[in-house]
């Protein structure tokens, strides 16, 4: 069972609760989304980290249009902190993967209410092994040797836990492996501590 090659997709997918059959969106997922997308350029070689600013090494698409358009932006705009491309368009990238996924006929979007002017959709996993496979890799990267764990690995569990992602590392999960997350984190780049840092901002924002 093949999974999506992008870390966004791949936690885009890790939303889905089994529960509800549905892909579970909030507040944080377009913050957690944008920091996947900055990871995976990272990861890919075609920006770099300049003194806490996201610098572009590489203006080489990738042929991913979620990924592409971001670096694009970048590109366009110069170095920037992290928590500035975390925090800008986070809605858009949500709609963008969204529809990546359903194109690839990874998930599929239900209209709930389709008469009504202001309609609800759910998107659902066409085939939910891929979610398990997933869950699966990471269930891998927190138990598992440290030695055996890949960078994307290692960045997928980092930002899924900087992002709050309860539908694969619900709070007393990440409590339980507090440590082995730090050391998995660490290993990501800049995105999932910024990502983190951008989340709390909201929450004091909003309770304040």
């Amino acid at each position: 069972m093949d999974v999506p090659g992008s870390l966004t997709a791949q936690l885009y997918l890790l939303a889905y609760d089994p529960r509800k059959e549905r892909v579970v969106t909030n507040y944080r997922l377009p913050y957690l989304l944008r920091a996947a997308a900055l990871t995976d350029l990272l990861l890919a070689g075609r920006i770099a980290d300049d003194g806490g600013k996201v610098r572009v090494v590489s203006e080489a698409r990738l042929a991913d249009p979620v990924l592409d358009g971001l670096l694009r932006q970048i590109a366009g705009s110069g170095p920037r902190p992290w928590r500035h491309w975390i925090g800008k368009d986070g809605r858009a990238t949500v709609r963008a993967v969204r529809d990546e996924l359903e194109t690839g006929r990874w998930v599929r979007v239900e209209l709930r209410q389709p008469f009504l002017i202001f309609n609800r959709s759910h998107v659902r996993v066409r085939d939910t092994r891929v979610v398990k496979r997933l869950t699966t890799q990471v269930a891998a990267a927190l138990t598992g040797p440290v030695s055996r764990v890949g960078d994307r690995e290692a960045a997928l569990v980092g930002l899924a836990a900087a992002g709050e992602l309860g539908t694969v590392l619900p709070r007393a999960r990440r409590r339980a492996h507090k440590q082995r997350i730090a050391l998995l984190s660490e290993r990501g780049g800049p995105a999932a501590p910024a990502l983190r840092k951008v989340i709390q901002q909201v929450r004091a924002a909003s309770s304040g």
